[in-house]
This record gives structure tokens, C-alpha cells and sequence, in this order.
């Protein structure tokens, strides 16, 4: 027996515990990790600094945390959505979801530090109502995990709300001047009072002293031109008073502790009665409105009064709609450097970008990466990078390729925060942190799933990339910009549309193409995937298992007729075919069967699917249909429900529309014996119609597009 293996086992524990001791206390002697907090308390000063590190950057690395991912189960990405079914579920997402914080961390190369230098900023953001214009208020859905998620990893909600900085797109930038325009085009920021007659006694006696109080003020004006008079103003129980003062070089009377209906009674006075006054409001100290009455010479004084407040009035609104901007000063600035941004699986977040700063998102994709692709021509995705480099995925060891994996992965060094002698260590590309006058590359791992730190995480990764395919930073000259470089050309600007298929969408062309990721399993299970053969299902009973609803089908249409069955949710499933025309037969057949009423239909295989009278059955470009839809309904069934009320209301209007053209067309028939002809035609035809509608084979868009050209055509036959 060897007694000296307990006293080896106690040696190795203890230098264990020594070791983990002496880590614990190496990390709590260091800094935490240095990153720039924006709110709109500090965001003016912070901008101007971060226009100098961009203006500096060799790359942006960018990362966004939101209210929420999905509206429903079934909007999430599925394995069974094409690629602009992919598009128009990322385009619910962006535009129900907020923005609560964005990461934006610039990288500069320091060649005499043979580093790169990483400026992390994380901007708080809430979308606040600033201007005081009429415009809708701002809406936005929050996810509950989402949330929870947020507040396990410490978020300031607080912070966000009270402190978060507001913004506005490009688009409500310009609405929010012509408002401004349009409430400014009189010159004094008064709608027209209209000349009503005086009902109120109280009124008449009001107009009547305060139109002789402006005539004595202005006659004494005309008498003692020198300063020789002084006007008194008068005051009541209501602490009303007039105080002269020069407004533009102009004598004017300053109008205080009037309400706002008497107010309106002296521009009616002033209108009325006095050709040489005219009445202003002008913001005063504090943003304090404050009415004036000014006294003009001539004409043309009067007009030149007018169109200076005017002027000021839209250099005011111009200044208060650049204030309001405020966040997408950020995403301006980015899209005017045309730096190379770089984030991780970042489509949702681009969507986000443009949605939020930019504009209202287009229908579909192609119009999308269109647009986009003006405002950040360069956009690099590291999951894309990992995933088509096999040398870093080698280098990865093939673990994930989540964010937190590549970084602990790619970065080590960076990651923990410390110096190490390590052969790998000292491999990996150095990154030292900024933040004003403090510059670090000793510190403690920050706070995942924080935006800025997110951010630099994204551009270490990205860093370390390079290196791995052979960009030496050392040996780029200044001038050179990465984002040409010629070992990234084939990476920059492809997106991952859906992670979950591999699909991937080349911003500069438009084109979608396949990468390999996932399981394998995965990769056998939806290879192949035939959209033309699919049957979209929902509204059956909810005890039913896809396996009771293939067998249902497969003993109408063979054993081999259902490929594969995919759940949406509870409430709908997709059934695919071996076979296209298996599709409408199987729609055909199913609302057949419904017309009927008999044993038959009762004892057919279909009935446990049609069993509750409530199921639904369509093709694949109807589920397109519901996915455009802005409906937020958590149960597919639902969804599909709401989503067909809206087509079939439509239909029925279309419908009334055409009777009544018939109705009115009623006495043409006996003068023109062909009409009654065209009249059955027309009839027959929306028959047919009707028929191809309830087999679902055709889109409600076909329905009513088909019953407007049938109109269409007898009107031009009668013509």
C-alpha cells in the first residue's frame, strides 16, 4: 500500500485552494472594467468626443439590448420561413420592439503600442416625447424574458427611463419642421382669431378699456417721441399690467396676467382698431411665452417686424428639433465616416437602426439591404466570419458561436482581464481601453449583455479574427482603410437573415444564399424544403399530435404523401408533401368535405382534423400574408383569425360595390340586350371566384383583383 498517495492528494488540494486564492485575490485587486455610462445629462460633451474616435477609428464595433425579440411563439425564426418570410418577422420585431441601450465602441490602431486602442460607449435610450408639436406618441411592446433577462444582468431600468436620451428618425425630423412651419407661417405663432361678434358684456367693456388704454399709449408714443412720456398700465384685482419696453429697436407693450381668452380679445382689438400695431408672442427668459404689442411706422416696418419673428421663431424650432434628434446624431455620424461597423448576428439590429434612426422599414428585404446599404456601406457580422473561416472554427475547437463563447474563445487574455505568459496568451492581437484620460489593459471582466461592454466584446473577437487570417496590423499603413481590405472582401456586407436555417443576405446585391450551420441533425431535417408542396394548418382541436394529424392525411394520400409535419405552435402546423398538386387537392378535399353534412363526411379519415368545425387550411404564400400583417396576436389560430376578418371584409365591400354598379347600370340593360349577357358573365365569374376562394388555392388579394377585372372588362365592352 502506498502511503505516500493521501499526502500527494492533500499537497495537489491545497495548492489547488492556494492558487484559487490567490486568483480571487489578483481579481479583486483589479480595476473593473472602464466604460463610458451616456445619458442626456452628458451626451452633448460625449458626442463631440466621440466624433474625434470615430473620425480616428480603423472600425466601430456596435451592439444593441431591446424590450424584447418576438411578439409571439410563431414569430420567431423558424426552420420552415423563406427568406422573406424571415425578413418580414425581423421587420415585426424591429418595429415593436424599443431600444433601450446601444453599445458603440470605436478601435483605433496604435502602431507605437503595437495595439488597438478601444473607446466603449453605452448610451441609454428612451424614446421620450420632446418637441411640442402634435405627433403620436411613441408605443413600444416589452418581452417578458427579455426584461427579466435584462434585470438577472443588473440593467438600470431607472436610468433608462429617467436619464435614457431621446431621438428622432430622419423622417419625423421632417415632419416635426414642417409642423414648425406650418405653426409659424402667420410670423407670430398664432392661429387666426376669427372676428366674431362680442356676446358678453364683460367682453365688451374688456375690449372697449383696453382699446383705449392702446390708444393713449400709442398717441402719447406719436407726441413725445424724445422719451418724454411715460406710460403707467393699468392693474386690477388680477394683478393685469402693461410694461413698455423696445422689442426689435421697436417700442412695444408687454402683455402680463392675462388669460388666454382675453388675450385673444386684444388681437381682435388690435385688428380691428389699430393698423400701425400688431401683436407678437415670443419666447422670453426660462422659454416663458411671452405677448407683445409693438408699435410700427409704415407698412413695410410692420412686415419686416413680422417676417423677423418669423425667422426667429424657426431658428428656435430648428435648434429645439436638433436638440430632440439627440441619439441619431450617433447613427449620422457613423453613416457619414462610412466606417467599417462590425457586429454580431446583427441584422435585427440594423433593422433596429433603421427603424428607430432612418425611417420606416421597407416591405421586403431586397428594398431593405438596398437602403441600407446607402447609409453603412461596410458592414461586417463576426458569426458570419466564424462560421465561413474553417481556420477559426478550428481555432474555436468548434464551441459556439455565441458572442460570450467567441470572445472566451478568440480573446482570453482580453477576457480575463490580465497578463499571463502563455504561449496563446501573447498570440492574441493586444486591445487596451480608453475612457477619457484613463487608459487601461488591466481590469476585471465587465457586464455582459451591457450594451457597450457587448460592443467591445464584438470588436476584440473581430480583432482576433483578422489576425487568424492573416492581417498584419503592424504592416498597414495609415491610409489603408480595412474595410478594403482584400482578406475581408468576401465577408463584409453578408448578413445572416435566419440564423436558424443558415440563410444568409449579401447587403450590396441583394442576393440570399445558404451557409451550413446548425446540428447536423438539423441539416438532414430541413434540407430540402419544397415551399410549393407545403400545407399550412391551424385551428384544430389541441389534443391532436402532428403523428394523429400525418396518419389522418396519409391514409387519404399514401404513406409516403407527407414528407414532414412542423408546429408553428399549439394552434397550427406545417404538413409538406412529396408532391406540389397534393397541396390543392388536399385544400380542395378538405372544403368539400365541410360543405357535406352526411355520414360520409363524419366517417372519412379527415374527420378527427376537422373535428370543432374551426380548422383552417391555406398554401405557403398565405402564411406570408399573415406574417405582413401589424396584429399582435400570440396564438397562430388567432392571428390567422384577425388577420382573414380584414381580407373578408374587404370582399364583401368589393362585392357591394360591384351590386351597386349593377343596380345602376339596371335601366342601360333594357336599351342595351348585350348588358343582360355580360350581367350572367359577370355572374359566373364571381362563382368561379368564390369556388377557387374557399379552396384557399387563391390569395384574398387574387379574389378581389379578380372580381375588379371582371367589372373591369364589361365596362370597357359597354364602352
Amino acid at each position: 500500500m502506498n502511503t505516500h498517495r493521501p499526502v500527494r492528494a492533500l499537497s495537489r488540494a491545497l495548492s489547488r485552494a492556494l492558487s484559487q486564492s490567490s486568483s480571487s485575490a489578483s481579481a479583486a485587486a483589479q480595476p473593473s472594467f472602464p466604460l463610458k455610462n451616456v445619458t442626456k445629462s452628458n451626451f452633448e460633451p460625449v458626442l463631440a468626443e466621440l466624433r474625434r474616435h470615430v473620425a480616428a477609428a480603423d472600425f466601430v464595433a456596435v451592439d444593441l439590448e431591446m424590450s424584447g425579440v418576438t411578439s409571439a411563439p410563431w414569430r420567431d425564426s423558424l426552420e420552415f420561413d423563406r427568406s422573406d418570410v424571415s425578413y418580414l418577422k425581423v421587420k415585426d420585431s424591429a418595429e415593436k420592439f424599443a431600444v433601450l441601450q446601444c453599445g458603440v465602441c470605436p478601435f483605433r490602431w496604435d502602431s507605437s503600442k503595437k495595439s488597438f486602442i478601444a473607446h466603449p460607449h453605452n448610451f441609454y435610450i428612451f424614446p421620450r416625447q420632446e418637441l411640442p408639436v402634435e405627433s403620436p406618441t411613441y408605443e413600444f411592446l416589452c418581452q417578458t424574458t427579455s426584461i427579466d433577462f435584462l434585470a438577472k444582468y443588473q440593467f438600470d431600468f431607472n436610468m433608462c427611463i429617467h436619464e435614457g436620451i431621446s431621438y428622432l428618425s430622419r423622417g419625423q425630423e421632417n415632419e416635426a419642421l414642417r409642423r414648425f412651419h406650418l405653426a409659424y407661417e402667420d410670423g407670430s405663432k398664432l392661429k387666426e382669431v376669427r372676428d366674431a361678434p362680442l356676446v358678453k358684456m364683460a367682453d365688451t367693456l374688456f375690449t372697449e378699456r383696453m382699446k383705449n388704454t392702446f390708444t393713449e399709449w400709442r398717441d402719447g408714443l406719436l407726441r413725445n417721441r424724445n422719451g418724454g412720456f411715460q406710460f403707467q398700465g393699468i392693474s386690477n384685482d388680477r394683478q393685469q399690467h402693461l410694461e413698455t419696453i423696445f422689442f426689435k429697436m421697436r417700442p412695444a407693450l408687454s402683455l402680463n396676467g392675462f388669460t388666454s381668452h382675453q388675450l385673444k380679445l386684444i388681437q381682435l382689438v388690435i385688428r380691428r382698431h389699430f393698423q400701425d400695431l400688431s401683436y407678437v408672442q415670443v419666447n422670453g427668459e426660462n422659454s416663458c411665452q411671452q405677448q407683445l404689442v409693438v408699435h410700427t411706422d409704415s407698412k413695410d416696418d410692420r412686415e419686416s417686424l413680422m417676417k423677423e419673428v418669423k425667422d426667429e421663431h424657426l431658428r428656435q424650432a430648428e435648434t429645439k428639433v436638433q436638440a430632440a434628434v439627440g441619439f441619431r446624431h450617433v447613427i449620422d455620424l457613423l453613416s457619414s465616416e462610412k466606417k467599417l461597423i462590425v457586429g454580431h448576428n446583427c441584422f435585427l439590429d440594423i433593422a433596429h437602426i433603421y427603424s428607430k434612426f432612418v425611417g420606416p422599414l421597407p416591405s421586403t428585404a431586397e428594398e431593405f439591404v438596398s437602403y441600407v446599404n446607402k447609409c453603412f456601406p461596410h458592414i461586417l457580422d463576426t458569426k458570419v466570419l466564424l462560421n465561413a473561416n474553417i481556420g477559426l472554427q478550428q481555432r474555436m475547437k468548434k464551441s459556439q458561436t455565441s458572442l460570450s463563447s467567441a470572445f472566451a474563445s478568440l480573446c482570453p487574455q482580453i477576457s480575463l482581464g490580465a497578463k499571463s505568459t502563455d504561449l496563446a496568451f501573447q498570440l492574441c492581437v493586444k486591445v487596451e481601453v480608453q475612457v477619457d484620460d484613463l487608459r487601461s489593459s488591466n481590469w476585471n471582466s465587465g457586464a455582459k449583455h451591457e450594451a457597450g461592454y457587448d460592443a467591445f466584446m464584438t470588436g476584440c473577437v473581430f480583432a482576433q479574427a483578422c489576425s487568424h487570417l492573416g492581417i498584419d496590423f503592424e504592416a498597414c499603413l495609415p491610409s489603408e482603410k480595412l474595410a478594403q481590405n482584400e482578406k475581408l472582401q468576401k465577408h463584409i456586407n453578408l448578413l445572416f437573415l435566419s440564423w436558424s436555417k443558415g440563410d444568409v443576405i449579401d447587403l450590396t446585391t441583394g442576393n440570399k444564399n445558404a451557409m451550413s450551420v446548425g446540428s447536423k441533425n438539423n441539416k438532414k431535417r430541413y434540407l430540402q424544403i419544397s415551399y410549393e408542396k407545403i400545407a399550412l394548418i391551424w385551428g384544430f382541436s389541441s389534443k391532436l399530435k402532428a403523428r394523429e394529424i400525418r396518419e389522418c392525411i396519409s391514409k387519404i394520400f399514401g404513406l409516403t404523401s407527407v414528407v414532414s409535419i412542423y408546429h408553428l405552435d399549439e394552434t397550427a402546423v406545417f404538413v409538406q408533401f412529396n408532391k406540389e398538386k397534393l397541396v390543392s387537392e388536399f385544400l380542395s378535399l378538405k372544403d368539400t368535405l365541410e360543405r357535406k353534412d352526411g355520414p360520409v363526411s363524419v366517417l372519412h379519415p379527415l374527420a378527427g382534423l376537422l373535428e370543432g368545425g374551426n380548422t383552417q387550411a391555406a398554401d405557403y404564400e398565405t402564411y406570408k400574408e399573415i406574417c405582413s400583417s401589424p396584429n399582435a396576436k400570440v396564438l397562430f389560430a388567432d392571428q390567422a383569425e384577425a388577420f382573414g376578418i380584414q381580407w373578408k371584409t374587404k370582399l364583401v365591400e368589393a362585392k357591394a360595390s360591384l351590386c351597386l354598379e349593377c343596380e345602376s347600370s339596371g335601366e342601360k340593360n333594357a336599351l342595351n340586350p348585350a348588358s343582360k349577357s355580360d350581367e350572367k358573365s359577370e355572374r359566373k365569374n364571381m362563382e368561379n371566384v368564390q369556388s377557387d376562394s374557399s379552396t384557399a388555392c387563391v390569395s384574398h388579394y387574387k379574389i378581389i383583383d379578380s372580381l375588379i377585372a371582371s367589372r373591369g372588362d364589361k365596362v370597357r365592352t359597354n364602352l
